[in-house]
């Protein structure tokens, strides 16, 4: 008989938590996993972060929580992005280890990538070269948790994994301006012209910026069925769709699914970030990660629940 796993899942109000939610409660009822938010601990506190672990006694925690941000907000506030993550990771990395949880999965980001690099990125490109200004202080944030699990594997022996996941969208994305990513923001921005009847949208960059999105339902079904052999993973993994688009093809998309076109209005006078930042999952391909969810569905169905929460 097998004996139920306790997982721990930090950042439970996120998009990709929220996801893994869904996807536990279907595929694995009698797994117990605990959700924790906010109101439960702030994880910039240490000694709250190791009371929680410890009262829980988890057999694996997967660890979501982060603060996140488009650039705009990135630019706008570096000091914050950067010590805001190291206190989360640092708070829930130490009191794991001190408390001997056996496994962990740390969701790292391909900011972690050098700036204007080859295409596409693999593992072994971590710390080859300077990274993007415009999100360093959250990119170099991931790069000391990711390091750190992978020494806490090393000189402890415990199975602390990262995946490195493309940009991410769906339902329950952040569709705050400024705050949201560009998927969620090209929804927000043209269901808002829609409904005011605008003429044009605002966009930063020439436009011609590259991106990769992946669906996060599809990442959550793969940690979902896949985490319980974590032991035989590498130490980092880059999890992605494996296409990128430029980000007026994803401003096209927006429209095709809110059913609205206007006017492409191009600001280059604002920073579009990195050119491209494309990464390989052949290493993840080899522990069956196969991304299923085209952009358009995708979209729509992001857009679908968007509808949802504002009605």
């Amino acid at each position: 008989m097998e004996i139920p796993v306790r997982a721990l899942l930090t950042g439970g109000n996120g998009m990709l938590a929220r996801s893994i939610q869904s996807a536990w409660a279907e595929q694995r009822p009698s797994d117990e996993l605990v959700i924790v938010t906010r109101a439960d601990a702030d994880l910039t506190n240490a000694q709250e972060t190791w009371s929680l672990v410890g009262r829980m006694k988890p057999d694996l925690i997967l660890h979501c929580a982060a603060r996140v941000g488009g650039i705009a907000a990135n630019i706008a506030d570096p000091t914050t992005y950067l010590m805001d993550n190291v206190l989360i990771d640092s708070s829930v990395l130490k009191a794991a280890v001190d408390l001997g949880v056996p496994k962990l999965l740390y969701f790292g980001s391909s900011c972690m990538y050098p700036r204007d690099y080859r295409q596409p990125l693999v593992e072994s490109d971590l710390l080859a070269a300077p990274l993007e200004p415009t999100n360093e202080g959250y990119a170099l944030s991931k790069i000391v948790a990711s390091k750190y699990c992978e020494y806490v594997s090393t000189q402890f022996g415990l199975d602390y994994r990262v995946v490195i996941p493309s940009n991410l969208y769906g339902p329950d994305d952040d569709y705050s301006l400024g705050q949201g990513h560009l998927v969620a923001a090209a929804i927000a921005k043209v269901h808002a012209a829609k409904e005011s009847g605008a003429s044009t949208i605002g966009v930063w960059g020439d436009g011609t910026a590259r991106r990769e999105f992946t669906y996060v339902g599809d990442l959550a079904d793969w940690i979902v069925t896949n985490v319980d052999d974590i032991h035989s993973w590498p130490m980092m993994m880059n999890v992605g769709f494996g296409r990128d688009h430029s980000v007026l093809e994803y401003y096209q998309a927006a429209m095709a699914v809110v059913g609205y076109t206007c006017e492409l209005e191009l600001d280059t006078t604002k920073p579009a970030g990195m050119h491209q930042k494309l990464m390989t999952s052949a290493v993840a391909h080899q522990f069956g990660w196969q991304p299923r969810t085209e952009l358009l569905e995708g979209m729509d169905r992001a857009y679908r629940r968007y509808l949802e929460t504002l009605a």
